[in-house]
């Protein structure tokens, strides 16, 4: 199929990546980390949409203290957009401030949402997807959620359930969205994988600009008040202005809590592409080489008489003797070693660590 003339992107980059420090970090978050496929997350989120929007139409959404790091990853003159949020204050209001920007642009634009800490495989596959329905939301007043087939009962995910089809393009089916559930333990998973009903929710969607607006207009009108003021600033310079001022009075609100738990007019498909969101060390995995005991590594590693661990190690050798199971990162001189089962809990460590103001250096 023929990209769209009128097809924008934006790639949500805000996150913080806190599960996997020590590498990741304030700084330098996940997305701007080359953890699997040779590149800066944010660099294979840009390169997987080419041939479908033009990189002047793409816009990523970040921290402000992360637009510059981004641009000098992008290139000097990369007409890739960069827009730093003041503040940040979750998914519904960085894709609002993506709504604008597209809209100053043009009114009639449909555009899909992309998150910058995806690994995503089958890439003609996704591309194909990607552009049915982005050429569906030109065509229909929908909320498109993009949902990707379960390969595993997983507890990671937040689940859709689809209902009836709505249109089939290609060899791709459509279906209504009849509702969001929560992530599931591993029981009620395994049943919502039995009825083949049920897609994980990656947060990826698409729509036109006319029907997220009108979503927000129904379901929180603060933000559809804000897309119209925004996208009414005569310049760039004026618009950064207007989200200074606006951002920090925002409610922090998920994209899924203020609009798609709510909307009736969802559509879902079951993408049958690879993807990985990466949320954790055991995550990364399986996308790092492996030994013949099973020891993932990213790095100048070293592992004697050990099995099953996930090593990353940057800028000197890490060496393991005698350990299975764990979790061991070396980065700007900070040194993790954890049990692969309890690497969740790294989030609470950096609590800890952040009660202690010496260490902000390290966070």
């Amino acid at each position: 199929m023929a990209s769209l003339h009128n097809a924008y992107a934006v790639i949500m980059a805000g996150g913080k990546g806190e599960r996997f420090w020590p590498l990741s970090t304030s700084r330098r978050p996940k997305q701007l980390l080359a953890l699997a496929g040779g590149q800066p997350l944010i660099l294979q989120a840009v390169d997987r949409l080419q041939g479908l929007v033009p990189p002047e139409r793409v816009l990523i959404v970040t921290n402000e203290s992360l637009v510059a790091p981004i641009q000098g990853m992008l290139g000097e003159g990369s007409p890739v957009g960069v827009l730093g949020e003041p503040v940040g204050r979750d998914t519904a209001a960085a894709i609002a401030a993506g709504a604008a920007w597209i809209k100053r642009r043009d009114p009639q634009a449909v555009f899909c949402v992309m998150t910058a800490d995806h690994i995503i495989g089958d890439l003609p596959i996704f591309r194909d997807t990607l552009t049915r329905g982005l050429a569906l939301c030109a065509e229909n007043d929908v909320l498109m959620t993009i949902g990707i087939a379960p390969s595993e009962p997983s507890s990671a995910y937040g689940y859709i359930e689809a209902g009836g089809l709505w249109k089939r393009s290609g060899h791709i089916d459509f279906f209504k969205a009849k509702r969001f559930v929560e992530k599931p333990d591993a029981a009620t998973a395994r049943d919502y994988l039995a009825t083949g009903r049920y897609a994980w929710n990656s947060g990826m969607f698409v729509w036109s600009v006319r029907s997220i607006q009108k979503a927000f207009a129904e379901f929180h009108p603060v933000l559809a008040g804000k897309i119209a003021a925004w996208a009414a600033c005569p310049d760039d310079a004026a618009f950064r202005r207007a989200l200074e001022l606006d951002f920090p009075a925002l409610e922090k609100i998920s994209i899924d809590y203020a609009v798609m738990e709510k909307a009736g007019n969802i559509v879902v498909c079951m993408g049958a592409f690879a993807w990985d969101d990466v949320g954790s060390w055991p995550a990364l995995e399986a996308h790092l080489p492996k030994d013949a005991a099973g020891n993932a590594s990213l790095g100048d590693v070293e592992a004697f008489d050990s099995a099953s661990n996930i090593v990353v190690s940057e800028g000197r050798l890490t060496a393991l003797v005698g350990v299975k199971d764990l979790v061991v990162v070396q980065a700007d001189g900070v040194t993790l070693v954890c049990d692969k089962s309890r690497s969740q809990e790294i989030k609470s460590l950096l609590s800890n660590l952040r009660a202690q103001k010496s260490r902000d250096a390290i966070l």
